[in-house]
């Protein structure tokens, strides 16, 4: 699946105020002080006093399905020869340290250039920072980047001993409880950790991997068949030199970088994400591996922006109940500097907000997963039977599964018995290949397959209607209803599709007699925006004008249910079981009729079919009265 925009609709903050001392906040630095005012010095001992958090936070424990690994990017220009500024470094540790139950973090992986020169006091400065890690039990990885080395050995792969080692040797004492081992030159190391209830895998690669080391990962890879692996190293990817390209297609492999994809990661389909430093500014993209499978590349680097990065730290978050990466990028240092304090230069690194670096990566964890576990996608039980999803009080079910392929014809038959049959309409020029059948479905979804409709606004519509005689195009539905559909917008959509209708009533309000807003607009009509996001729109009896209702911007190529439910009173919007948040809280009563056909996969103006849907569509039920999340087609069992 392709990235999704950058929204955090999901994220629930986790922060309170527990109590604590206002005062020792206030004190943690004078009104014109700040970390720009701290005088270099060598040295500076690593525990430094940073600014005080103030209040506490509330350690709020996330459930056992997510879980956070901490990235601590490119932290040179805080140990350079004289310019030793470790209280940066330790106050984004400690802060992983004071919030590792409250994120559940599980890992913390350097993405290398620890030190600016590769000097012993540089990395006695920065060793010393990490033994807070060390002794909070909390393990990390600290690959080497190209100013870890001396200038002699940077691009030599089979450098001897460097410093690096002295001082930052994976095998040190603190992560002996996940360190799996190291590649002969100790450059390269791995790591097992537990998360979610399941084991995952760290490669930390070394900034210029020999063939042997090379050999020494694919093996690590392969002598652990079942694990899913996070790979970092150095360098991978780099910015896109192009101005506008979209936060998610912003990378792209440097020259060694390609090299690496090509020996290590494309031909293991274990290795889902990669992180790198060394370039900047923050960039991602995806690319397919041999399996045919996406592999999500990150590059993470603050040294450019203000005070050397600010000891910027990225938490990425799984959830794998709800097959979601969050990503969020702070600064620790200038977070703990009070609000009042801070100049303008050190308010703007206290998070970074921005695509690049607040986003979220959807991923089906078990389906991504299953081609090197050995296992199927499990799906619920079904399909289900046709009267198994015939609640009370249906008054139209649609099933489009057709094993035989290819498009479909002139009658799709109501399932529910109740003469609610659709008819194909197919305009003067259009393509009987517009509407066909596919064997793509939810996995929640009753029957086993689904409608590709290839419509656009520059070709005409072909699309499915109610007949003439259907009673439901009489009916008003004042005691409630319930229409649920699955829909699966394609990664191309939205922006050349805007306002195309999954399903819609054909006659617009002035038919009914609705004078308010826009009165050519359909009855009902629940269409995709650009963005893209779905709009549940009606002229209800009880109201001379429309209301809305609007989900949050879904995923594309990702299958989604929808469920729309009115009790008679209130409509709410479901999306995946879940409502959400752009629900109207008037009353809404029933939706307005005028004796016109329901369209499926087509929006009308004025009485005019102006461009049929594009995308997937799964099973369409609809009933009289609002039925809850549990009673949905989703729901198992029955």
């Amino acid at each position: 699946m392709k990235h999704f925009a950058p929204i955090l609709s999901s994220v629930v903050i986790l922060f309170c105020a527990c109590g604590g001392d206002d005062d020792a906040s206030s004190q943690a630095l004078a009104p014109d002080a700040g970390p720009s005012s701290v005088a270099p010095d060598a040295a500076a001992p690593a525990d430094a006093a940073v600014p005080d958090a103030g209040p506490l936070v509330c350690q709020v424990e996330r459930p056992k399905s997510r879980f956070t690994v901490a990235v601590v990017p490119d932290t040179q220009y805080l140990f350079d020869q004289d310019r030793i500024y470790p209280e940066v470094l330790t106050a984004s540790l400690r802060w992983i340290v004071d919030h590792a139950r409250e994120y559940n973090i599980v890992f913390t992986a350097g993405l290398g250039d620890i030190t600016e020169n590769a000097r012993p006091d540089e990395f006695a400065a920065a060793a010393g920072v990490y033994k807070i890690l060390d002794d909070a039990g909390m393990p990390y990885s600290l690959p080497a980047g190209n100013h870890d080395l001396t200038r002699s050995s940077q691009f030599d792969n089979a450098r001897g001993k460097e410093p690096y080692l002295d001082y930052l040797l994976p095998t040190r004492p603190g992560n002996h409880p996940t360190l799996g081992g190291s590649s002969p030159n100790g450059y390269n190391s791995y790591y097992v950790f537990d998360g979610g209830g399941q084991k995952w895998m760290l490669l930390a690669l070394d900034w210029r991997m020999s063939q042997d080391s090379m050999r020494w990962a694919e093996n690590v890879i392969n002598e652990h068949p079942t694990l899913p692996v996070i790979a970092t190293m150095h360098e991978l990817v780099d910015r896109r030199g192009a101005a506008g390209d979209p936060p998610n297609e912003s990378a792209v492999l440097s020259s060694y970088g390609q090299t690496v994809w090509d020996n290590v990661i494309k031909n293991h389909d274990q290795v889902f994400l990669t992180l790198n430093g060394h370039f900047w500014t923050p960039a991602r993209t995806t690319m397919k591996n041999t399996a045919g499978h996406e592999v999500h590349l990150h590059l993470t680097n603050y040294q450019d922006r203000y005070y050397g990065g600010s000891g910027m730290i990225r938490l990425y978050e799984f959830d794998l109940e709800h097959g979601t990466i969050e990503v969020s990028t702070r600064s620790p240092y200038m977070e703990a500097i009070p609000e009042a304090n801070r100049l303008p230069a050190q308010a703007r690194e206290v998070a970074l907000v921005d695509a690049d670096n607040r986003f979220v990566e959807t991923m089906d964890f078990e389906s991504r997963f299953s081609g090197f576990r050995g296992a199927p996608v499990p799906l619920p039980p079904g399909p289900l039977s046709v009267e198994q999803v015939l609640v009370p009080g249906t008054v139209a079910y649609y099933r489009f599964e057709n094993g035989a392929g290819g498009p479909v014809g002139d009658t799709i038959p109501d399932r529910a018995g109740r003469g609610n049959d659709l008819a194909r309409v197919t305009s003067s020029g259009g393509a009987a290949a517009d509407i066909a059948w596919t064997n793509q479905y939810h996995p929640a979804q009753p029957s086993r397959g689904a409608l590709f409709f290839n419509g656009s606004k520059s070709k005409p519509p072909s699309y499915l209607r109610t007949t003439d005689a259907a009673p439901i195009n009489a009916m008003t539905f004042e005691a409630g209803y319930t229409i649920e559909t699955f829909v699966r917008p394609p990664s191309d959509c939205c922006s050349e599709h805007a306002w195309m209708g999954v399903l819609s009533r054909f006659a617009p309000g002035s038919a009914a007699g609705k004078t308010g807003d826009d009165p050519s607009e359909p009855l009902a009509t629940l269409s995709f925006t650009d963005s893209p996001m779905l709009q549940w729109a009606i002229f209800p009896t009880n109201y001379d004008g429309i209301k809305t209702n609007w989900s949050h911007i879904f995923a594309a190529d990702v299958w989604h249910h929808v469920a729309l439910v009115n009790d008679g009173h209130h409509t709410v919007m479901y999306v995946d079981g879940a409502p959400v948040v752009r629900n109207p809280r008037s009353e809404t009563v029933g939706i307005a009729a005028a004796g016109k056909p329901w369209l499926i996969g087509a929006y009308s103006y004025d009485s005019k079919v102006e461009q049929a849907y594009y995308g997937w569509l799964g099973d369409v039920r609809i009933v009289d009265h609002a039925l809850t999340p549990d009673q949905f087609m989703t729901a198992r069992p029955r």
